[in-house]
């Protein structure tokens, strides 16, 4: 009887070891086959790459090197919604119109000014019936004291291939490459069919209160109903995404949202000889320490990061393509992972910065009170008011006054698919430009820009720069040595030119091409 039940053991443990290999081998076999027959592009390759698509001539490069160049001379500083160079602001305006005059004398062109600053072109196509769409960039920069800078951030330098200057990529790049290719257009006899929009804001870096919000209120008055929005807020990334050796199209279909806390703490002042035990100082600090030690969750999976992955899984060096094409396998991993770095962290859930620390008046002197003010980033799986509601938990003292400074929820997610027009022209625009880019996928935006003014007229909101960076040109935006290559701008120029045009189309791929309204 012992024998015969150690042979039954035996053959459970055979049977259970089999089994357990059964498993292995189609866990095995499922990884595999996700990540190799069962993958696909972004999107479907609707557009054949076709390349060379605009040549410009020795004479048109100078003229839009300089006419960037000329912008970046110009300190259009905005420091807060009401203190901005007012000056400067004007002198752009008069810059424009001086170095554009086939798109200031047009009689398809209107031309309007905007909240004092901004500008606003109106471009009426042939067509009418075709949906229009609108063009957004901004001419204020962030201040830019010269200290560390290799050239002084107005001169505009040119050095080895690049123009050096605050704006080179935030944003004026944009704001005078929509200008440059409207007018190489224009010089060329082209007049749209489908019309379209060209905003141009002079204060994004202070909220756009006064400039973009006021042209999307124009707009919206005018019963304007946009097709897609184009504006700043990602661009093509080169050796940036770790495993992936292509440079990358990332346009972002969506932007965080924004949330700005004030704290504050009173308590009586007194002489430092004889301390309290707690200070408003301490009481603060602890408060702020607790926001820092306690992140709000790991959203991994509930926003546009998670299409990014999965869009661009084929394309990562293995093994991370077999980790990405499995997110139903490895999704945990890749969420710890992402969480590691302060860059990709911040695609994946709401950050906590605190940005401002201020308390004391003398070394002797215990203070009467401390404040401190905290920025959160709200993923687009939250709100304002639930990421609200955890930092007073996190808080957790009622002697912590809780202020809002500002709030607004994340953007809306535009749609991304191969039935909305946008992603077709993108797509295509792209694979004409940019012939070593293969991949175009969403993204989220981390920052805001002036397009979240805009809800009211288009659900399709996208934000790319049509540019190439690199690791070492993200520190540059809003820091030091901030440039571009003249390369680099006359590819976005391009890519605009190219644009305008390739939106004139009233056919899309087959079988898609009846199922949109043009």
């Amino acid at each position: 009887m012992a024998g015969g039940s150690g042979q039954r053991r035996r053959v459970a443990a055979w049977a259970a070891g089999l089994g357990l290999c059964a498993v292995l081998l189609a866990l095995v076999a499922a990884v595999l086959l996700r990540a190799y027959l069962l993958r696909s592009p972004a999107i479907p390759r609707l557009w054949a790459r076709r390349g060379g698509t605009v040549s410009f001539s020795a004479g048109e490069r100078l003229e839009l090197k300089e006419a960037l160049r000329g912008a970046i001379k110009i300190p259009t500083v905005s420091v807060s919604p009401e203190d901005f160079n007012t000056t400067a602001m004007a002198e752009f305006g008069n810059y424009i119109q001086e170095v554009f005059p086939a798109v200031f004398s047009s009689k398809f062109i209107q031309h309007e000014i905007v909240g004092k600053y901004s500008h606003l072109f109106t471009v009426q196509g042939s067509n009418p019936e075709m949906m229009p769409y609108m063009l957004l960039a901004h001419m204020d920069v962030v201040p830019a004291p010269p200290e560390g800078w290799d050239f002084p951030p107005f001169s505009a330098a040119e050095h080895e291939g690049f123009i050096y200057g605050r704006g080179t990529l935030d944003n004026k790049n944009s704001a005078i490459g929509i200008l440059q290719a409207l007018e190489f257009l224009l010089k060329r006899h082209y007049r749209p069919r489908r019309s379209f929009y060209v905003g141009i804001g002079h204060d994004e870096e202070v909220f756009g209160r006064k400039g973009a919000m006021k042209i999307a209120a124009l707009l919206e008055a005018r019963g304007v109903k946009l097709s897609f929005l184009l504006d700043e807020g990602s661009a093509i990334l080169d050796g940036i995404i770790a495993g992936v050796k292509k440079p990358v199209a990332v346009i972002a279909v969506t932007e965080k949202g924004s949330l700005t806390l004030n704290f504050t703490v009173e308590k009586e002042p007194g002489h430092s000889s004889f301390p309290p035990k707690e200070t408003s100082i301490g009481i603060l600090a602890a408060a702020m320490s607790r926001l820092e030690q306690n992140p709000l969750r790991n959203l991994f999976g509930h926003g546009p990061e998670l299409m990014t992955v999965e869009h661009l899984a084929s394309e990562f060096r293995f093994p991370l393509n077999l980790i990405m094409s499995n997110l139903w396998l490895f999704s945990p991993l890749v969420s710890r992972v992402l969480a590691w770095k302060p860059s990709t962290n911040a695609l994946i859930r709401t950050t906590t910065a605190v940005t401002m620390f201020n308390a004391g008046i003398k070394i002797n002197v215990i203070p009467s009170s401390a404040k401190a003010t905290v920025n959160f980033r709200i993923h687009s799986a939250e709100k304002a008011t639930e990421v609200l509601e955890i930092v007073r938990n996190t808080v957790a003292d009622d002697r912590v006054k809780i202020d809002v400074v500002e709030a607004f929820d994340p953007l809306p997610i535009s749609p991304w698919d191969d039935q909305t027009f946008g992603v077709h022209i993108f797509q295509r625009t792209i694979l004409d430009t940019f012939p070593d880019v293969d991949s175009v996928v969403p993204g989220t935006c981390i920052g805001n820009t002036d397009s979240r003014h805009f809800t009211n007229v288009t659900n399709a909101i996208y934000r790319f720069n049509p540019l190439l960076l690199k690791s070492d040109d993200l520190p540059r935006i809003h820091g030091l040595n901030e440039r571009i290559s003249v390369e680099n701008y006359e590819k976005q120029v391009e890519f605009l030119f190219q644009l305008i045009k390739n939106c004139d189309t009233d056919k899309l791929p087959e079988p898609h091409a009846n199922s949109h309204e043009l």
